[in-house]
């Protein structure tokens, strides 16, 4: 009976895995070759943001990148296997063709996406961050010390001859301080950016009286277009603080707002010769500092779809243009 009891040691026995000399080549240049295309298809995706809005281009763009990527590794793979003596070239496109060109484009679209969502994740934090520099940067450089001293010292020399124009004035530097300390969202409409702007500008006329015009041209089809927070009252502020408060003469500020279905473009003009970018000085410490957050602001919200320029002008004015995509539907 003894004989027909199984071997103990029978049951932890299995026939050895024996992978051939071209199993194996294929196996090590299919991984090899394949993790190089990971990596020139993550460096691919990343030269293309996912755009505002998604078009169809977009999606042609990674369809011809998904064969590229998926040509590129049955070639390479094809390639090293040939050098280091495994299958012909050709003997590897027949076999393993139609598979790889698969794997390919699958493999092209997994990593795409996982690399579209990691850089809008981190695309998300740094404007969460910059947001917040931005709100606390807009009290302090809007309305710093000067700025808050001026107008209220103008509020207390109109409260003895016009009681009534002092209450409005005071109601004007209270409703610029609430806006800018509520203000969460990084888009506004250009309405709403435009009535923050005119209150900053009411106050400081208050401080230079006639010195001060200012006219702009706005098109009502373009008020609902969508901006960064702040952003046009930067403009207009570099403009009154380097034109209209270093001169003596009265100074004329223009703002314009043109575009199309693609870009909205606006444009501070002064007639002064207030070149917020030139070089600090004493007199002219911070000199920049606006711009320079405002285009930091720009390259998170819109990468290069933003353009913000500024210069003299052959009059003797100066002239800051910020370019901004259209973009509909609810800000961030």
């Amino acid at each position: 009976m003894s004989s027909f009891l199984p071997n103990p040691a029978s049951r932890f026995q299995a026939d050895p895995v024996v992978w051939s000399h071209d199993e194996i080549v294929s196996a090590v240049t299919g991984l090899s070759t394949g993790l190089a295309t990971a990596v020139l298809v993550v460096l691919f995706v990343r030269r293309f943001p996912w755009p505002r809005p998604f078009g169809t281009r977009f999606v042609v763009m990674h369809v011809v990148g998904a064969l590229g990527a998926a040509a590129v590794w049955l070639t390479a793979s094809g390639t090293a296997q040939a050098l280091l003596g495994g299958r012909p070239f050709l003997a590897h496109l027949r076999q393993n063709g139609e598979m790889v060109l698969v794997m390919g484009s699958v493999f092209y679209a997994i990593l795409a996406g996982v690399t579209h969502a990691v850089d809008a994740s981190a695309r998300a934090a740094r404007a969460e961050a910059l947001a917040a520099r931005t709100q606390l940067a807009a009290l302090r450089a809007q309305l710093h010390p000067h700025f808050l001293f001026n107008a209220l010292h103008a509020v207390v020399q109109l409260i003895p001859v016009e009681p009534a124009r002092a209450a409005e004035a005071a109601e004007l530097v209270a409703d610029l301080l609430r806006t800018t300390l509520e203000e969460q969202r990084d888009e506004v409409t250009l309405a709403d950016e435009w009535r923050f702007v005119s209150r900053y500008l009411a106050v400081e006329r208050m401080r230079f009286g006639d010195r001060l015009a200012v006219h702009a041209d706005l098109a009502p089809a373009l008020l609902d277009a969508r901006v960064p927070a702040f952003a046009l009252q930067t403009l207009v502020e570099n403009a009154v603080l380097h034109g209209a408060a270093p001169r003596v003469a009265a100074t004329e500020i223009v703002v314009t707002a043109t575009g199309d279905a693609s870009e909205l473009r606006l444009a501070v003009r002064n007639s002064g010769d207030g070149a917020a970018d030139a070089p600090a000085t004493p007199a002219r410490s911070g000199a920049g500092t606006g711009l320079a957050r405002l285009r930091e602001r720009l390259s998170v919200l819109y990468g290069s779809a933003a353009r913000l320029a500024s210069g003299p002008l052959e009059d003797g004015g100066f002239e800051s243009v910020l370019v901004v995509p259209r973009r509909r539907g609810a800000a961030a």
